[in-house]
């Protein structure tokens, strides 16, 4: 019976934190009976197991690896290793469990053959097991016996798959390899083997080839061969690499590795680390060269296999991807679904939140795809209509002549690869083409037309802000209301004449006392009152005459719009107006009809002069509303008119030379293409630089005044401004999923959004219309009741009364009119337009600012805000581990500092540890160098530090050690001024660098770094003095390392997390606003409280895990707080969605999409304290656009009825109209005051906070772990503790001018304090 193949598994493992972890896990899973190797990856969080499944199940592994306590997934169905025969580099470097009794259960298999082997070097029973073990697992040995006595094997095997002279050198290569082999006796065939002959010659060469896998990586920034070599040089020692080749001249590496011990993504990050920029090719399934032997496999290569087995078919899938948050998010997920099998490319766009994944559907399915980005921790969900990833391309075609042309084209086009379909109207000379923008792009497609002999090109989109500056309405309110005032000047001349003559009459009645029919003669006689027909006077025939065009042409747009609202059964502002109109309107010509049907000989008094005059004022204020809402979305008009119209596309040959550029139109730009942008030119997409230097304005986009340096590796945005250097860049995202096309949609987004306070201002509205209706309808009754009951007071106070018209006329008139001034003024407009205008200029300003805030729900929740919960890590502090000292324990003349440093930055840099590349990235910063020594033998104990050789570095201080003399030169001539100036030479001595080591030799150092335990171990000493200095650093919240050389302690190095330069000026500001501050951290308490006191923060939840953020949030609001929760958005984006405002802090144009409520695009605390600075303004705004709005309605509306008629406030309808106008206009132009907003700069912050200023000590913060409210308070204090502490915070405000200088990290210190030497306790010092 054949032996089954070996099976390798890989598995997702959680919850490991340190290389302990995976030394656990290996040493118990390698111990099981079946399991031959494993390989597990703390970075990756997965274990690699080669098992052999007739011995051990996948499961019973998942199991062995949960009961040690880590949660254990099988990643990937179990895949049998093929093509390929004995392991030996395995053999090698792994010991091989041997399944006890491996001899009993082999197999025999038909032409088995036996040969003795002689081994000299056994020394016990454990050799004996090992080769045992190792060559028992070969499938074509069915058993072996060792006898430690006779120093000699004797294997039967099967003579047709291998020979003697290879069985002996895979026991040879037996770890540890130093037993030497020779064929006892000629072997003893049990039945002859047609192809023995043949194999005795086959090359060994196939047989001892290890498990290997080939990635080729492209390398971009690489300048010369040292580049080459120093690549080489570093990757060929890193774990699992077999050897390497470096391209210049194609810029690609080659590798081969095993892909146990490490993979492509593992390899690329290793050489970006070397400051190159590496990608790993879309096509990057690693080639699989040789693998475990395979019984049904031919061991001689076969040549009739299919050339296709590497290229399966291609499938796209797209995932609507959520909770992604920055730049790191996106990395993640592109990271570690190319490692899973089947997938051959990713690419996400964090803007749009998708991701479109190239897969071979044979091995993998989009669901499994989108569990994939589930189990790393974001939602996912496949997106059913892939089409939205599809390219749509409208074209317009000239030159067709008949239904033949089309279907030329058509049929063309459809044979095209990567067009779906088409489809050409002959009519309307237009093309619709769907295709994959992966395959072909719009350029390809309007080429493949024109070479049929047609011309193609783009239908032109609509770019600019049209929709936005409102100039369509502002038009249209112009023309309406030039019209309307057309024929108004000629109506209220006519008024006026009218109201002159009657004042005129009224003196002469008073002071003649004429009677009534006198009155009625000369008012008769007057010329307008003359009667053309009878009851028709030139009066109100010229009024109906000027009013007819201004009520229906001028009125015309009001008829329809209130049509609409009462069709649907809702009341708006057009209802009124055309009420109060129509009403005026009708009533004036019904009571002429009358009067000429009666032949009346007293002319009716009519309203023909209102409707004109009401228009004039409406129209007139919608006019200056829409000017002034077009001057609300300014910013957003802004932000489109950013983008570039036409890119300048080149084509490079394989050295990277020029050979063509042409210019396109913006939307023919396919992903993929080289971009060349000049000094001044904008950047048509987002992309990264693959060739030459510049600085780039991002003001527009990022809010950061500053130019961004750009260099080849660098992202760029589009809509950004090069300034001084030509760059060429390759396009990453096209179209609408430029980081500018997402921003504005997100903006448009915010803008149309509601604030719930508006909502109230609609419900208001809604039952506005009507009650105004209703107030109007009772106005008119109780003014025709309070006419009839008592005359006296209509004759008093109506200011157009005269004695010619009847008393009946004159009570109805005067009902009428105050009833249409209730109608006129009464104005839900200015009640709507509160809200949204505010909002609109409030988001538009806080992009302008680099505050993104997404609608008005969180713009008016931020100032309701009672608690600002600061995350630590990238939040507070930078996220990054950096060296804060090194202090030298020996004498410069034993070992000089730069020795030092040289020594400790190479031996630390083969070290994945993030303080190791802190300590690395230190050394070379402080020796002003790129390359370091080489390091040998390097060792790695998890939780306590490494050992290693270190040599080579003597080219590296003679390069130094000739700046040191320069600097000498120049300090020495500085030092003699200072001499000269102050008498004095006692700071001379302080500016020489460091002694020169001109010795120079090709020794060897033996280096070992790490804590007080490896030192311990390693058997040092350490002194009190300096175990002082490391629990003081502790104390500080950082990581204190010890530096041994040659067996002598001889440096200190404190590593931690710094704190963000402007983090302690943004919390003391939100505490003078009012705010409690609190920050939330998973690190422990000490650190915590370190932190705390650095930036001055009282209240501290340390230890508290990502999904306990949520329940901290969530049991904040329970006590009746706002929460505003500002993280980086990684782990935070559960508590982000969880507080009442989610601020998250993206860098340059990381901008969260789902949890975050508002974003702060570039990475400054102080635009925090700007968000709820702008929301409380905005709100203060819109409450005062409220005031405006009500007053008009709430003083307007009983003036309008009469109210107030004792005191002598009358109004007329148009006098209503104005007021109307007036209030929706004063709302507008309130909210443009928005637009003076300016953010407050850090020297305005710094002014404000420094008379506070003052750190806290860390007596008086509480801290709390996990998320229980106990808190670790410090002890009582004492008299005396409190006394110090009374007087350190003296101190503290009497230095904080000094604080306030130096808390801007990279401040340049003065020469004085270079000369005298002025160190601050943090600054490296030398003992």
């Amino acid at each position: 019976m054949p032996q089954a193949g070996e099976v390798m598994l890989k598995m997702k493992v959680e919850g490991m934190t340190c290389h302990s972890c995976t030394s656990t896990i290996e040493g118990k899973v390698g111990k099981l009976q079946g399991v031959q190797r494993i390989k597990v990856s703390l970075d990756n969080q997965e274990a690699t197991i080669v098992y052999q499944p007739h011995l051990i199940t996948a499961e019973e592994i998942k199991k062995q690896i949960e009961a040690v306590g880590f949660p254990a997934f099988i990643k990937k169905q179990p895949k049998y290793l093929k093509l390929g025969a004995i392991d030996v580099e395995r053999l090698k470097n792994t010991p091989v469990k041997s399944p006890e009794g491996s001899q009993q259960k082999s197999p025999s298999y038909p032409s088995d053959s036996t040969a003795t082997f002689i081994i000299e070097g056994m020394h016990c029973k454990s050799c004996v097991s090992n080769i045992e073990s190792a060559l028992s697992t070969l499938q074509y040995v069915s058993s072996i016996v060792v006898s430690l006595e006779n120093r000699s094997a004797i294997v039967k095997y099967n003579a047709s798959s291998v020979t003697p002279e290879m069985l002996r050198k895979a026991i040879e290569a037996v770890s540890p390899g130093q037993y030497r082999v020779s064929i006892a006796n000629e072997v003893e065939s049990t039945s002859s083997s047609p192809s023995s002959s043949s194999l005795q010659k086959m090359p060994l060469n196939i047989v001892s080839q290890p498990l290997t896998q080939e990635t080729v990586i492209n390398i971009n920034g690489m300048t010369c061969n040292s580049c080459v070599q120093s690549i080489e040089g570093v990757i060929s020692k890193k774990p699992g690499v077999k050897s390497i080749h470096v391209s210049l001249a194609n810029s690609t590496g080659t590798v081969e590795y095993d892909p146990l011990l490490t993979s492509p993504e593992t390899l690329r990050e290793a050489i970006e680390d070397m400051g190159f920029d590496a990608v790993l090719p879309d096509m990057n399934e690693p080639l699989v060269v040789i693998a475990q032997p395979s019984l049904e496999t031919p061991l001689l290569p076969s040549t009739n296999e299919p050339d296709n087995v590497m290229t399966p078919a291609h499938s796209k899938c797209y995932i609507q991807v959520s909770g992604m948050t920055c730049a790191s998010c996106v990395a993640n997920i592109e990271r570690n679904l190319r490692r899973e099998e089947g997938i051959y490319s990713v690419l996400v766009a964090l803007m749009a939140g998708k991701a479109e994944v190239r897969y071979n559907p044979a091995v993998i399915q989009p669901p499994v795809i989108a569990e994939f980005i589930r189990e790393l921790g974001f939602g996912a969900m496949v997106m059913e209509n892939a089409d939205e990833g599809d390219g749509t391309l409208e074209l317009v075609v000239r030159g067709m002549t008949c239904a033949s042309c089309v279907h030329k084209i058509e049929s063309t086009l459809t044979k095209h690869k990567g067009i779906f379909y088409c489809s050409v109207a002959l009519a309307t000379n237009k093309a619709h083409i769907k295709y994959d923008p992966e395959i072909i792009g719009p350029r390809d497609i309007i080429h493949t037309i024109e070479s049929l002999g047609f011309e193609a090109s783009l239908v032109k989109k609509d770019r600019s802000a049209s929709h936005l500056d409102h100039k369509r309405e502002i038009k249209q309110w112009r023309r309406s209301f030039l019209v309307s005032l057309f024929f108004c000047i000629p109506v209220m001349g006519l008024m006026i004449y009218m109201m002159v003559m009657d004042h005129h009459f009224a003196t002469l009645h008073h002071n003649q006392s004429m009677s009534n029919e006198e009155m009625i003669k000369i008012h008769s006689s007057m010329f307008l009152e003359r009667q053309i027909l009878p009851g028709l006077s030139i009066m109100n025939l010229l009024s109906l005459l000027l009013c007819l065009p201004v009520q229906f042409c001028g009125g015309w747009y009001f008829y329809i719009q209130a049509y609409k609202a009462l069709k649907h059964k809702t009341a708006n502002m057009d209802v009124l107006i055309v009420l109060a109109t129509t009403i005026a309107f009708a009533y004036s010509l019904v009571i002429l009809l009358v009067a000429m049907y009666e032949r009346a000989r007293v002319n009716p008094i009519t309203f023909f002069d209102t409707p004109p005059m009401l228009f004039v004022f409406i129209a007139l204020g919608r006019w200056l509303e829409h000017i002034a809402k077009g001057k609300t979305s300014e910013a957003l008009a802004k932000l489109i008119s950013l983008q570039a119209t036409e890119a300048t596309i080149v084509t490079l040959n394989s050295e990277n030379l020029l050979l063509s550029e042409e210019h396109v139109d913006v939307e023919l730009v396919q992903r993929g293409d080289i971009i060349k942008v000049v000094p001044g030119g904008k950047f048509p997409v987002d992309g990264r630089v693959i060739e030459g230097h510049s600085m780039v304005d991002e003001s527009l986009i990022t809010g950061e005044a500053m130019p961004v340096a750009k260099k080849p590796g660098s992202t760029v945005i589009a809509g950004s401004i090069n300034q001084n250097g030509s760059l060429l860049i390759r396009a990453t995202h096209v179209g609408a999923d430029t980081t500018l096309s997402q921003i504005v949609k997100l903006v448009e987004e915010a803008q149309t959004s509601k604030a719930p306070i508006q909502q109230f201002a609609d419900q208001l509205s809604g039952y506005f219309v009507p009650f105004i209706v209703f107030v109007s309808i009772a106005t008119l009754l109780v003014w025709i009741i309070i006419g009839f009951q008592n005359f006296e007071i209509v004759e008093t106070y109506f200011p157009g009364y005269n004695r010619s018209i009847s008393r009946t006329e004159t009570i109805i008139r005067f009902a009428f009119q105050a009833s249409i001034t209730v109608l006129c003024i009464a104005c839900p407009c200015s009640l709507g337009l509160a809200t949204p205008t505010a909002v609109m200029v409030g988001t538009g300003v806080g992009a302008q600012n680099g505050i993104l805030i997404k609608g008005g729900e969180p713009l008016e929740m931020a100032h309701k805000v009672k608690v600002v919960v600061f995350d630590k890590t990238g939040t507070i502090t930078h996220g990054t581990p950096v060296v804060n000292q090194m202090r030298v324990l020996v004498g410069s003349n034993r070992i000089p500092r730069n020795k030092i440093l040289a020594i400790v930055g190479t031996a630390e840099s083969n070290s994945e540890h993030p303080l190791g590349a802190a300590v690395t990235k230190y050394c070379k910063q402080e020796l002003d160098t790129e390359t370091l020594g080489t390091c040998t033998d390097f060792q790695v104990v998890p939780g306590c530090g490494i050992s290693c050789k270190v040599t080579n570095i003597e080219g590296l201080l003679r390069k130094n050690n000739l700046k040191i003399e320069e600097n000498n030169i120049k300090n020495s001539s500085l030092v003699q001024i200072d001499v000269i100036n102050e008498q004095s030479s006692t700071s001379s001595s302080m500016i020489i660098d460091a002694p020169l080591s001109n010795a120079v030799d090709t020794q060897q150092y033996k280096v070992l770094i790490g804590n007080r335990e490896w030192m311990i171990r390693n058997g040092h000493v350490i002194s009190d003095y300096v175990n002082d200095s490391m629990i003081e650093h502790e104390r500080k919240g950082r990581t204190a390392v010890l530096v041994t050389i040659d067996d002598e302690l001889c440096g200190l190095i404190a590593i931690a997390d710094t704190v963000k330069p402007e983090a302690e000026l943004a919390v003391h500001i939100l505490k003078s606003m009012g705010l409690e501050v609190v920050l939330m951290t998973g690190d422990n308490s000490k650190t915590a409280r370190s932190i705390a006191s650095q930036v001055g923060i009282t209240k501290v939840f340390a230890e508290v895990l990502p999904s306990h953020k949520v329940a901290k949030v969530k049991q904040l609001q329970e006590e009746g707080k706002r929460v505003a929760m500002v993280g980086d958005g990684i782990n935070d984006s559960p508590a982000l969605a969880m507080a009442n405002v989610g601020i998250a802090i993206g860098t340059g144009t990381d901008v969260a999409i789902e949890a975050a409520d508002v974003v702060l695009i570039r990475n400054d605390l102080l635009d925090v304290v700007a968000s709820i600075d702008l929301s409380r303004k905005t709100v203060k705004r819109i409450r005062i656009n409220f005031v405006f709005a009500l007053i008009y309605n709430l003083v307007g509306i009983p003036i309008a009825a009469g109210v107030f008629l004792p005191i002598g406030l009358v109004l007329q309808p148009w006098m209503g109209s104005a007021a109307m106008a007036a209030s929706s206009v004063s709302v507008v132009l309130s909210s443009l005051f928005l637009k003076l907003y300016r953010k407050p700069t850090y020297d305005n912050y710094e002014l404000r906070a420094r008379s506070h200023s003052g750190q806290r000590s860390p007596s008086e913060i509480s801290v709390h772990v996990g998320i229980d409210d106990d808190s670790r308070n410090s002890p009582k204090l004492g008299l005396l503790d409190r006394i110090v502490n009374y007087s350190r915070a003296s101190i503290n405000s009497l230095l904080s001018d000094k604080r306030s200088l130096n808390s801007v990290v990279n401040s340049e210190p003065d020469k004085h304090s270079l000369l005298v030497g002025d160190f601050r306790e943090d600054d490296d010092t030398t003992l």
